[in-house]
């Protein structure tokens, strides 16, 4: 659960409790606090990891968060123990033996707060309570998943009053901040917990416990910064992950650890160690009266995800949400729309839990659902990449243990199109037989490259199987990172566990070595064309075929040049603004009819240039549609997810300019793009 893209809020609220119960300050009684005044029983370590693969089974959210009519009671008060039991049912009855074994219930479960200031599971809906809950879907060979928001949560404070159970002298107020400062991804949610004192850990502890003593096997942590579009010190709930890292590996019970929402990049340096999983993006529902649409928010999953794909493998997965497709009445998309939805899912090794009713799925829903072929493939745990992201015509590929590769190609545009994989682009030299893993065929042999026409947002899923398989394959989406009039950076995507080294040529001679996968190659001359092939070399000095190759100008001499986005002419309603950035100005607003316009950028001559881009993006991943000389191509770019909106970043962007003067212009027609701080030729 968070906060929708579109600004509709997903708040997470309390359940009702009874009228006596609520004119309770935080005292319970026994029946309604289930293990909550007792010490909870020690739970044996299982011997297995969590996380080892990506989780898959059902989650409560998506169907709380829509106002489809089929949906009774609607928003949180659908989570209830009778709605969580038959969910339950189905899940083992039909779909774990394709691997779906969670039951996650988000928010909506919690009543109320101990005498502890620990959760209490909310009497009125989950009668039998938290516990009664996991033993039943144990029983089903399930494992059950919970969820709490970051933070001290306001109304488990009383005052300052509670004590923290285990201790004997730490309190609520000192778990908190003088000033009672607020954190999480929602406004008066919870006060930022103060881990300088060590009651902070113990109060942590104490929850966790509760939570293991129940038999949960999963937490989802929401609020989470930075990230969930919140940052600066009051947002920053590092400290919060690796005290719930530390307090749940200590109870002695194997509970996966996930963060939520949209997880700033800026802090893999403590996700990564501390969990297991992460959310990258706002909620995948629409808060409308479907579970998604495509446009919110669907369809920005191709761009968000790509600045996480090489976090990603056994015990950090990237979570992209839940998985709406099973039913066309209530998922609110098209059938094609819905495959290529669990495809992208699938090729990036994203938890697979499903959003919809199960009691109302459709049989292309449960076809989509239980492809074995397709599962395997987000089982094998190898997150595919995008080729290129310059159009919405795009090829993903991963290269796998054996030898094959699995390859997406996706129709993203509002037409139907052809779709081409270049097989060299991706490392794979010659004939390939092809599978198709959504139809279960066998497509024959393909010489390199493979195409197909898509409907609109449609997709094709390939297993491509070498027929000549070579020891060592070619290097894959070689691409430049950096230029100076006399050195072009080169990067790549390695040969594979057999390649010792790389050797890269030009003009046929080899100009540079490296044993891993980026180089610089010094040495060039200003104004100048050069083509770059890449070889990788196994211990006995055995080559692969060369890699694709790529072609770039180096800037002129006394280069390169930047061009001040605040010098450049905004208009439509783009407009300069101060920022931690290039001469403190930018160029923002951009999108809509929001252009910014740069003239007269140099280049002595033509070709394709490495263009060092500085922008500003507080969000995911957002877009611009960028016209060269009246040639467009889309560039999406990473973002920080923490609304920082005033400090700039850099990346490279190949460029094909004229000699002599041109126009670049940044803008896109459909939605809001990233802030423009400089460009360097």
């Amino acid at each position: 659960m968070t906060r929708p893209r579109s600004g509709r809020a997903g708040r997470r609220t309390f359940g009702v409790l009874a009228a006596s119960a609520l004119m309770l300050p935080v005292m319970l009684s026994a029946s309604q606090v289930p293990a909550a005044s007792a010490d909870p029983a020690p739970v044996p370590a299982a011997p297995a990891q969590p996380a080892q693969k990506p989780y898959m089974g059902w989650s409560s959210w998506s169907l709380e968060s829509t106002k489809h009519p089929d949906v009774s009671p609607s928003g949180e008060a659908w989570l209830t123990e009778k709605n969580v039991v038959q969910q339950a049912d189905i899940l083992a009855a039909k779909f774990k033996q394709h691997g779906y074994d969670h039951v996650n219930l988000d928010a909506g479960w919690l009543g109320s707060f101990d005498q502890y200031a620990r959760p209490v599971v909310d009497a009125a809906k989950f009668p039998h309570g938290m516990k009664y809950i996991a033993d039943y879907v144990h029983g089903k060979g399930l494992k059950l998943g919970s969820y709490l928001a970051v933070g001290l949560d306001i109304k488990a404070y009383n005052g300052g009053n509670s004590p923290i159970f285990g201790t004997t002298a730490c309190h609520t107020r000192d778990l908190v901040y003088p000033d009672l400062r607020q954190t999480s991804g929602w406004d008066d949610q919870s006060y930022q917990i103060n881990f300088a004192t060590p009651c902070a850990q113990a109060y942590i502890q104490s929850e966790a416990d509760l939570l293991a003593s129940w038999g949960v096997d999963f937490l989802k942590l929401d609020g989470v910064g930075p990230g969930s579009f919140r940052g600066g010190a009051q947002y920053d709930n590092t400290a919060d992950v690796q005290a719930w890292s530390a307090a749940l590996k200590k109870t002695g019970r194997p509970i996966e650890f996930i963060l939520s929402w949209s997880l700033s990049h800026q802090r893999m340096d403590v996700w990564k160690p501390n969990a297991d999983g992460w959310r990258i993006d706002t909620d995948v529902e629409c808060y409308c009266d479907t579970l998604v649409t495509w446009n919110n928010s669907v369809k920005g999953r191709w761009n968000d995800v790509v600045q996480y794909i090489p976090d990603a493998g056994p015990g950090n997965w990237n979570n992209l949400d839940s998985l709406d497709v099973g039913s066309g009445k209530m998922d609110g998309i098209t059938e094609a729309e819905r495959q290529s939805y669990m495809t992208l899912w699938a090729i990036e090794s994203a938890p697979l839990y499903l959003g919809d009713d199960l009691t109302r799925l459709d049989d292309y829903g449960v076809k989509l659902l239980t492809n074995d072929e397709v599962i395997a493939v987000d089982q094998a745990g190898v997150p595919a990449k995008p080729v290129s992201q310059t159009s919405d015509q795009q090829v993903w590929y991963a290269r796998n243990a054996d030898g094959s590769y699995t390859v997406a190609l996706f129709n993203l545009g509002s037409a139907p199109a052809k779709v081409t994989a270049d097989f060299g682009d991706f490392g794979l030299t010659g004939t390939a037989r092809a599978r198709d893993l959504w139809s279960h065929q066998e497509l024959g042999p393909q010489n390199g490259s493979f195409s197909a026409t898509l409907p609109v947002h449609g997709s094709k899923l390939l297993r491509l199987t070498p027929v000549n398989p070579t020891q060592i394959p070619a290097p894959g989406v070689v691409h430049g990172t950096a230029s100076t009039p006399s050195s072009i950076s080169l990067d790549w995507d390695g040969s594979g566990s057999r390649a010792t080294g790389y050797d890269v040529f030009s003009g046929g001679r080899k100009v540079a070595s490296t044993a891993g996968t980026s180089v610089t190659v010094n040495g060039l001359k200003p104004s100048t064309s050069y083509g770059f092939t890449v070889v990788a070399r196994d211990r006995f000095g055995r080559g692969s075929a060369p890699s694709a190759a790529v072609s770039y100008v180096t800037p002129a001499a006394g280069g390169p040049v930047v061009y001040e986005a605040e010098a450049g002419s905004p208009g439509g309603g783009a407009n300069v603004s101060d920022c931690t950035c290039s001469g403190g100005k930018k160029v923002g607003n951009i999108g809509g009819s929001g252009l910014l316009t740069v003239n007269n950028i140099k280049a002595d001559k033509e070709g394709t240039y490495l263009v060092r881009l500085g922008y500003v993006d507080g969000d995911t991943s957002r877009s611009a549609v960028v016209t060269v000389n009246g040639s467009s191509f889309k560039l999406p770019v990473p973002g920080t997810n923490d609304s920082d909106w005033s400090t700039a970043r850099t990346i490279t962007v190949p460029v094909y300019l004229m000699a002599g003067n041109n126009q670049v212009i940044f803008g896109n027609p459909s939605e809001s793009s990233f802030d423009v701080d400089q460009i360097t030729v």
